[in-house]
């Protein structure tokens, strides 16, 4: 790292620490040459590749957008969105790579988004998945009900595991 003051082409790192929840990492350094101190700023650059091959840096703020395109009229509020979108920003991120197809994130925005409200999650897929037809709409329901009577089961039959188990 050039030194901001002597323009010295080499600098020490003297210390460093993460910064906003690990995202980005700040540097103390020090230059060999005029001794003075300065701080960098390093961070990790996600692009996300969209289906025309163009190239863009990863957004949290259109992960927002889109689900509260998608939440809109309905009982979620906004920081239950900007959970959501954290999550899958960190999902994202836990995957290491430098650049994402937009498929992915699309993805990564669902799952959450099912738990957090099935109206939304609707919504959201039927333009993410393009639906066509009221067939595409009732598949997807049915297995949002699907899930429910999963969800519903599994709950019952632990309780009636515990209870046998006393």
């Amino acid at each position: 790292m050039r030194c901001p003051y002597c323009r010295h082409a080499d600098s020490r790192v003297v210390d460093s620490r993460e910064a906003d929840d690990g995202q980005l990492i700040r540097r103390r350094r020090a230059c060999p040459e005029c001794g003075k101190r300065f701080t960098t700023v390093e961070e990790a650059v996600l692009a996300v590749v969209k289906r025309s091959g163009v190239t863009e840096p990863f957004s949290r703020t259109k992960i927002i957008g889109g689900v509260r395109k998608a939440c809109q009229g309905r009982p979620v509020d906004e920081d239950a969105i900007a959970l959501l979108a954290q999550r899958v920003e960190e999902t994202i991120r836990a995957k290491g790579a430098a650049e994402i197809p937009s498929h992915e994130v699309g993805l990564a925005i669902l799952g959450p988004l099912r738990d957090l409200d099935e109206v939304a999650y609707l919504r959201f897929a039927s333009v993410y998945r393009s639906f066509d037809s009221l067939a595409d709409f009732e598949r997807e329901i049915e297995s949002l009900r699907a899930a429910a009577r999963a969800r519903e089961n599994g709950g019952a039959d632990a309780v009636e595991a515990a209870a046998r188990a006393h």
